[in-house]
């Protein structure tokens, strides 16, 4: 399970060294634009702010350098791509892609230092093995494998140094970093984003509450269809969370399975997701395919990763009912109401631009109104959908930041759409929502 290919690096772990960090790479930028400023001053050419910010060197050196911090810059980037998405320029979408993707790990002798502080230096006595090398790193923290002497296997989440003690500084400097291109939307709600990312990370930053999360997921979830790893909590604290190991495959693997099981998997996250909104009132909102496990001997998925759970209230679970029963039954007044009940529109908005955001949700529930198997492969829903997009993208004067719950309840569907067209599954998402129908 261990990834040997990993580079390692170390992670600033002070708010002083996290500052200075942020400084560095600000000085190189406004170092580099001055020198490419003069040149083009030299040659009479007009000089642009913007496009000396983001010339290729610099692009790469800001993506490597909030990369490099983790945390708060990665998971600011990751919430701009949702909201602002087609609307950001190709040069922030680069640095967001790349902070979207897998962080490197930390060195040795910084993991060494957190185990021995929370477990004491004789902590390797509790295992049989532990593996140094981590299977996975992201933005808050690296997973690790390891075994305990009754040969029980686990699964060992730490925390880096320093981020959740860093979050407000690093996202407000990633902030100014970001404004200062004068590439983001004039009307991008830059301050309500920044509040809930500080939010949203101080969260994920809580095994504690990750912990809570799972024993809550454990009290929901009470059928064979999926696997929800159990928390050693002997072993766990707000640095650390160690879990049993959950088998399975890559869930992506699974489209070498026959039809019935490709369609049942998708089925039953869809089924999930429908529970997640309405039910629960609580949803796991990162759908990143490596977040899933199939176990194909009993057919289950197995579930991981619960620091992006999210509660859900009431009026915006009530909304999207209402906004979901409307679209079925393509009554554009009614989806509306429920659209503004969710907090999508304000008072003085186009009614060309109401119409478009509109088309889009009735597109989206589109595998609702199909009273039969809905083959999401061959549908290109996606493609449809991003078309619509773009009618949106050509009215920025009208463009603003969505609730933030809508956007991780998007990002949560239109993953497991995604997983459904790459599983080429075919489910009958009416007889699904039948139970939530008005």
């Amino acid at each position: 399970m261990s990834n040997p290919k990993m580079t390692q690096s170390k992670i600033p772990s002070s708010r002083l060294a996290r500052l200075g960090k942020f400084g560095g790479l600000t000085a190189k930028i406004v170092g580099n634009m001055l020198v490419d400023g003069t040149k083009e001053l030299t040659q009479g050419k007009k000089v642009s702010r913007s496009r000396l910010l983001l010339t290729p060197d610099n692009v790469e050196h800001v993506a490597n350098q909030l990369g490099h911090l983790r945390g708060a810059a990665m998971k600011l980037g990751q919430m701009l791509s949702m909201d602002a998405g087609e609307l950001l320029s190709p040069e922030l979408s680069h640095i967001l892609a790349r902070l979207r993707s897998d962080a490197t790990p930390m060195l040795h002798k910084q993991l060494k230092e957190i185990l021995d502080e929370n477990w004491g230096e004789d902590w390797l006595n509790r295992f049989s093995h532990f593996d140094l090398r981590p299977f996975a790193a992201a933005s808050i923290g690296q997973v690790h494998l390891a075994h305990l002497e009754n040969g029980k296997k686990l699964a060992v989440k730490i925390q880096y140094p320093g981020v959740r003690q860093s979050i407000a500084s690093d996202i407000d400097n990633v902030a100014v970093l970001l404004k200062l291109s004068g590439l983001l939307p004039k009307h991008l709600e830059m301050d309500k984003l920044l509040e809930q990312a500080k939010y949203q990370l101080q969260n994920e930053a809580d095994y504690q509450l990750e912990a809570d999360y799972i024993a809550k997921y454990q009290t929901h979830i009470n059928t064979n269809e999926f696997s929800l790893p159990q928390v050693v909590s002997e072993l766990s604290n707000k640095n650390i969370l160690v879990m049993d190991f959950v088998e399975g495959i890559k869930i992506e693997e699974a489209v070498s399975y026959p039809a019935e099981q490709r369609n049942k998997i998708v089925a039953n996250l869809i089924a999930l997701f429908l529970q997640e909104l309405f039910d629960f009132r609580l949803m796991q909102t990162d759908p990143n395919f490596a977040n899933f496990l199939y176990q194909p001997h009993t057919e289950t998925i197995g579930l991981l990763d619960f620091g992006a759970t999210r509660a859900i209230p009431e009026t915006i679970s009530k909304g999207y009912r209402s906004l979901m029963n409307a679209a079925v039954q393509k009554d554009k007044q009614a989806m509306q109401v429920a659209a503004k009940q969710i907090g999508f529109f304000g008072s003085a908005i186009d009614q060309s631009y109401l119409d478009d955001v509109l088309d889009i949700f009735e597109l989206a529930c589109e595998p609702l109104r199909v009273n039969q198997e809905y083959d999401f492969a061959s549908s290109n829903l996606a493609t449809r959908v991003k078309t619509k997009g773009l009618a949106i993208k050509q009215q920025k004067h009208q463009w603003h930041t969505p609730p933030v719950d809508a956007v991780f309840i998007h990002r949560k569907i239109a993953g497991i759409y995604l997983l459904a067209v790459k599983l080429k599954a075919k489910v009958n998402v009416h007889s699904l929502f039948q139970a939530y129908v008005l």
